[in-house]
């Protein structure tokens, strides 16, 4: 099964500072990006860099490609069934806003073609646009229109516990 999923959010910021969030991914309490506390941790083997190798929760994958202050690209490592890449990239419309894109692409083999549509998807979708959430925070400090979990989101989270 081909997967391509994109969320994106228009910012009131340059793409400087767009790109500085990216660079901030895994940085642990200095990460503004990704949405923790409420998801798990993005965490990798070293600074984000080219090889570095990591993940979050039962998602795993390996920095492919990086230019800092602009794009990220990781291949998956797991779940099994995964295969593919998600990427994060500052794209400038102007001098004064960008967009922020996730895209995720790839083709699911074995248990993955039931676990993506009926767990992962839906889980992605919320913690993509808590992130996006957060960016937006960081760049203007507040969020017009806060993402919210759908309850069967809030089902999947509680049994994961």
């Amino acid at each position: 099964m081909g997967v391509y999923n994109v969320h994106e959010r228009l910012l009131e910021a340059t793409a400087d500072e767009v790109g500085a969030l990216i660079d901030s991914l895994s940085g642990g309490a200095a990460d503004r990006l990704w949405p923790h506390p409420d998801w798990p941790a993005v965490e990798f083997d070293r600074p984000l860099a080219v090889g570095a190798t990591g993940g979050h929760g039962p998602v795993r994958y390996t920095v492919t490609a990086y230019v800092p202050g602009t794009w990220v690209r990781f291949a998956f490592g797991g779940p099994r069934g995964f295969h593919g890449f998600h990427e994060y990239a500052a794209l400038p419309v102007d001098g004064e806003r960008t967009v922020l894109r996730h895209t995720l692409a790839m083709r699911t083999s074995g248990p993955a073609r039931l676990t993506w549509p009926l767990a992962f998807r839906p889980m992605h979708d919320a913690c993509l646009e808590d992130s996006l959430d957060r960016a937006e925070a960081a760049c203007t400090g507040t969020v017009a229109r806060p993402a919210r979990w759908s309850p069967y989101v809030r089902l999947l989270r509680a049994l994961a516990r």
